[in-house]
């Protein structure tokens, strides 16, 4: 035994010696952010180190035996405002991959060093926008190192309930969120999607890949369409170009395998498959509710040559739930819960051109989502079924061109052709209100048209203190009556000196009604555009080259919001979030009769204060939000919106002690959502509809990782600690038929959570 110990302590020895001595290597690409075209003789240096290189002719660079360990990286060229890359991990297992797209500089410089900013700078998008790498997201605590719950930190957003992905931003309803993923629009990107919504309760983007997420919470420019309220876009890389490797992966909630590498020289591709573990955990513990899952990501690329390239990417998803009805208690249970069963896939082939001075892109995309929503009574009688399928084939052309040093053109256009069907069973059903749902059975299929152009104008004018867009966008959706709508778009900057900015945007946005609404009712084809008239002013402060601060006021002004004309207090911008079905009274699905009358308003202040990693090895992010909320239905009485968290308060705070180790804690603290108490005999009245509040919610997440590297392959951990003073605040009402009484669902205590991943 003795000598088993001790050659196991040499091995560790060895191994621990070896992880000091370990090297890696950091590529990339660096490109002009407007034309895309290949920067040659960019100078590419690791911050605080000898380590340097160039790009080639072809804009890539490749820096070599650089020690392990966390850096920050500057890219600078002459003509070009410098960029940094923070948080670039070096391990031995494979290169780390970052790459610089540059701003062409307002005034030309020549021989002059500018100080390079932390924080990229948008040439369309102004105001209300945040941009986070792959490393900021992987390590955010309570984030199950997923990109929405990465972002709920931001200001503006608003959780309605723990465990769930439903993006309330600037108090607009959830359905109002737009998401593209490598330039490709997806409809939802969370597994168990809500249907017509885009929340769900966990996203099924492998996060490995993302190389840059840009997020906006308002004041988006033309060049994105039919929503209201936010723009997600994430970048996917290439996969490695250096040889084929991979990872291994298990966390809290499933585990996977990714595998990359190069085909050719001018060809690459990754893929990923992912599985979900919670029904093992949920059967053996004898849960009632049991979700399973596997997602699968694919891409493929191939670069002709400097001027053109062709990538083909795949998303997919596959969602079962299982209900366990062991004991009366169960079926009790599971006769409040909606299940859904699920599968989705994103297709996308995409073409891209290099022109003198910009770019076009030409891509043909394919979004299939196929639900199969089903909730039965105590004795398995169905309360509802509703199998539907929503396929979305897309083909769209888009420009990029720099008229000059100041200016340039953003010009697009797409065309969708539709498919939609629908099998619904929905007998009579009566409401906690008391009224009667009567839509018995629906099966239709419909083929519908979108269409859309669009023009983006920026310009740098008056001496280079003023950049301003104007934008058009043209929207075109022939199931409904008015079917062409019009969509101007403005924002500026003003730059009152180097540190400081003044913004302001305005704007017109519309958005198609979901086209399960248009089935319920043949009435619902006079449904219109749902418009939201955008106002944000705003400051911009650079405290310190790696510190911004930001303060900003928006007010949403809401016009033609569907609203029930059997229930006129219902405005459907109050559905669409946590697990619908009876909770909701199934309003989420709009199976009645609908007319665009709904009007509504929310508007906020927002301040916060961001640190990115740099020289001080720590992180730090604090937003505070302010924000009020109302509709008025049919009926016109004006309610506070269910999404109405008046107050929210975020911190989040990181520190890097080594190339080792590395801990953060992320707190928040926000105002109860707005719910509608329940009468003694378990119905609910109208003049209560959202008069009373939850209590305050406050939670604290805390997370440590660790890493360990060893002679051509890294091994990463993380203890990740949600909830940690175990504070189970209540976020849902719901009546107990056999206690009769009203019962607050609690959210989740305190739950642990661990991760591995080996990458190779």
């Amino acid at each position: 035994m003795t000598k088993k110990v001790l050659k196991f302590l040499f091995l560790f020895i060895i191994a621990f010696q070896a992880n000091i001595a370990q090297r890696g290597n950091i590529t990339g690409k660096v490109v002009d952010r407007v034309s895309k075209e290949p920067l040659i003789g960019v100078n590419v240096i690791v911050i605080g180190t000898d380590f340097g290189a160039a790009t080639d002719i072809q804009g890539y660079f490749e820096i070599r035996n650089i020690p392990i360990g966390t850096y920050q990286v500057r890219a600078s060229f002459i003509g070009y405002e410098p960029g940094i890359r923070t948080d670039v991990v070096v391990n031995s297992a494979m290169s780390a991959m970052i790459d610089f797209d540059l701003l062409q500089s307002a005034v030309e410089l020549d021989y002059v060093v500018v100080e390079a900013d932390y924080f990229d700078i948008n040439t369309t998008e102004v105001i209300s926008v945040t941009s986070f790498g792959y490393e900021e997201i992987r390590r955010s605590p309570g984030g199950f190192e997923d990109v929405i719950r990465a972002l709920s930190i931001l200001p503006g957003i608003s959780q309605v309930s723990a465990g769930r992905n439903d993006l309330i931003v600037r108090g607009g309803a959830p359905s109002e969120n737009l998401f593209i993923v490598d330039g490709f629009v997806v409809p939802n990107i969370n597994h168990f999607g809500t249907q017509g919504a885009t929340g769900g309760p966990l996203s099924f983007i492998n996060l490995d890949f993302v190389s840059n997420t840009t997020f906006s919470t308002g004041g988006f420019s033309s060049i994105y369409g039919d929503k209201l309220s936010s723009v997600l876009e994430l970048s996917l890389r290439e996969g490695r170009k250096d040889k084929l490797g991979g990872k291994a992966t298990i966390s809290a909630t499933q585990f996977g395998l990714n595998l990359e590498g190069p085909i050719s020289d001018n060809q690459r591709f990754f893929f990923s498959a992912r599985r979900s573990y919670l029904d093992f955990i949920f059967d053996a513990a004898g849960f009632n509710f049991v979700p399973e899952y596997w997602d699968v990501i694919a891409k493929y690329n191939y670069n002709f040559n400097t001027t053109n390239k062709l990538s083909f990417l795949f998303i997919s998803a596959f969602d079962r739930v299982k209900f366990n009805n062991n004991s009366k208690e169960d079926i009790e249970d599971n006769s409040r819960i909606l299940g859904t069963n699920q599968n989705q896939y994103l297709a996308g082939l995409s073409y891209q051109h290099l022109i003198k001075d910009g770019f076009y892109t030409i891509s043909l995309s394919r979004n299939f989502v196929d639900y199969d929503s089903f909730q039965k009574d105590t004795l398995f009688n169905p309360i509802f079924t509703n199998k539907s399928r929503e396929q979305e084939n897309e083909l769209k052309f888009d420009l990029v061109y720099k008229l000059d040093r100041t200016s340039e053109l953003n010009l697009g256009a797409s065309g969708k052709y539709i498919k939609f069907n629908a099998d619904v069973f929905f007998p009579p059903y009566t409401t906690t209100f008391g009224e009667t749902l009567e839509v018995n059975e629906l099966s239709s299929a419909k083929k519908y048209y979108k269409a859309s152009v669009y023009s983006q104008y920026s310009k740098m004018c008056c001496n280079d203190n003023i950049r301003f867009n104007f934008g058009l966008r043209l929207d075109y959706f022939n199931a409904i009556e008015e079917k062409i709508y019009f969509s101007p778009r403005f924002s500026t900057a003003y730059y009152l000196t180097d540190l400081t900015t003044l913004n302001f945007a305005i704007g017109i946005y519309h958005q198609f009604p979901s086209y399960i609404w248009l089935q319920a009712n043949e009435a619902n084809k006079n449904l219109k555009a749902i418009r939201v008239n955008q106002y944000i002013v705003g400051i911009d402060q650079r405290l310190r080259k790696d510190v911004r601060a930001k303060l900003e006021f928006y007010y949403k002004d809401y016009h033609n919001y569907p609203t029930s004309v059997l229930r006129p207090y219902i405005v459907l911008a109050n559905t669409g979030a946590g697990y619908t079905g009876t909770n909701d009274n199934f309003a989420t699905f709009g199976l009645e009769q609908l007319v665009s009358s709904g009007i509504g308003y929310s508007n906020g202040i927002e301040f916060s204060v961001q640190k990115k990693s740099s020289d001080i090895p720590h992180y730090a992010l604090f937003s505070l939000t302010y924000n009020v909320s109302k509709f008025t239905g049919l009926d016109e009485i004006e309610r506070y919106s269910l999404y109405d968290q008046r107050w929210i308060v975020n911190l989040v705070f990181g520190y890097v002690f080594d190339k080792n180790w590395e801990t953060s804690f992320k707190f928040r603290l926000a105002t109860g959502n707005p719910y509608t108490p329940f009468n003694n005999d378990g119905t609910q009245s109208v003049e209560k509809y959202n008069t009373e509040r939850f209590d305050a919610l406050h939670s604290l997440d805390v997370r440590v990782d660790k890493r360990w590297d060893f002679n051509g392959w890294s091994l990463i951990t993380y203890l990740d600690i949600q909830n940690i003073y175990n504070n189970k605040y209540s976020n849902n009402l719901r009546w107990d038929r056999e206690k009769q009484i009203a019962e607050n669902e609690s959210s989740i205590g305190i739950l642990p959570s661990i991760g591995v991943s080996l990458m190779f």
